[in-house]
């Protein structure tokens, strides 16, 4: 068994307009990352899209429902003043979705090591009725259901350290003790969410906000003293990763001062702690990160943690 790789072709067609930051070349980067050598041993595999039923498991019906009428819609649709809609945005959201939820089967049906899914538009910030932060649907919590509803996982653990906070994640997990979501992020910056307070009704929510310009250390000091801890307590079945990479020195999109290397390093921290817990059992999913090169290299050192453990 190896490292599933997941990118459908179908997450390039999600068109943001000239200038959007959530772009089809950071899927074009990925893709030229992980095409050498290196990542020679990368399963990669195919999907489908997500049904009904997977996207009504974390979302409103009413919601789903109101999304899916914009499929193929002929011009540009401004959801808010971030996620905007073309023609291809719904089929990349549900064969993204879909990538998550196939990725989780392979894993836990044992065809797969663990998997990286490279997927686009990203989901954390979306909401289980409101599209928000360039995310339709809730790639991360659609995945963990899928792991509930069909392998019949009881206890699954979401870690997330892009940038910014998974609001949407937190929230469709907020009344479930069995849903671990914990978040390594910027202070302050959107959502506005993710004080360490915010702990959930079944307190199975871990905020660990970062000052801005907090790098190596401070992740480190964050992982061992916080959410490590915490994740062992919890004792999850398997890990999801909200992959997000705009924490990256070079990326536009926060203030955080982490490197290429802590990319590797944090992967490798949950990697550790999946083997230890369950079976390492871990799905990937992209979230953030805007800059082309630092994305494409942190990518590289993510999936070759994960080949890797």
């Amino acid at each position: 068994m190896s490292t599933l790789l997941l990118m459908p072709p179908q997450c390039f067609d999600h068109d943001t307009s000239d200038g959007h930051p959530e772009c089809a070349d950071r899927l074009r980067a990925i893709e030229g990352a992980l095409n050498s050598q290196t990542f020679s041993m990368l399963m990669r595999g195919s999907s489908g899209p997500a049904t009904r039923a997977q996207l009504e498991r974390a979302h409103e019906p009413d919601y789903v429902a109101h999304i899916l009428t914009l499929d193929g819609c002929p011009d540009f649709i401004e959801l808010d003043a971030d996620t905007v809609l073309s023609s291809g945005s719904v089929r990349a959201a549900r064969y993204g979705a879909g990538a998550a939820c196939q990725a989780i089967d392979e894993v836990l049906l044992g065809q797969a090591r663990n998997a990286f899914c490279a997927i686009r538009p990203p989901g954390h910030h979306a909401e289980a009725a409101h599209a928000m932060g360039f995310c339709l649907f809730n790639n991360a919590a659609i995945a963990a259901l899928q792991a509930r509803h069909v392998h019949g996982l009881s206890k699954i653990a979401v870690i997330d350290f892009d940038v910014h906070h998974g609001n949407g994640v937190q929230s469709i997990f907020w009344n479930d003790e069995n849903l671990f979501y914990g978040s390594l992020h910027e202070a302050g910056g959107f959502p506005q969410t993710g004080l360490p307070e915010e702990t959930g009704d079944g307190h199975n929510i871990f905020n660990v906000p970062l000052a801005s310009g907090a790098g190596s250390e401070q992740l480190h000091c964050a992982w061992h003293d916080v959410m490590a801890p915490q994740l062992v307590a919890f004792a999850p079945q398997l890990i999801i990763i909200c992959a997000g990479f705009d924490g990256h020195r070079q990326d536009f999109m926060g203030s955080l001062n982490y490197t290429t290397a802590d990319y590797g390093w944090i992967t490798a921290e949950i990697l550790t702690a999946a083997n230890a817990l369950c079976r390492g059992r871990v799905v990937s999913l992209l979230e953030g990160g805007y800059h082309l090169p630092s994305l494409a290299a942190s990518v590289a050192a993510h999936v070759k943690a994960l080949l890797e453990v």
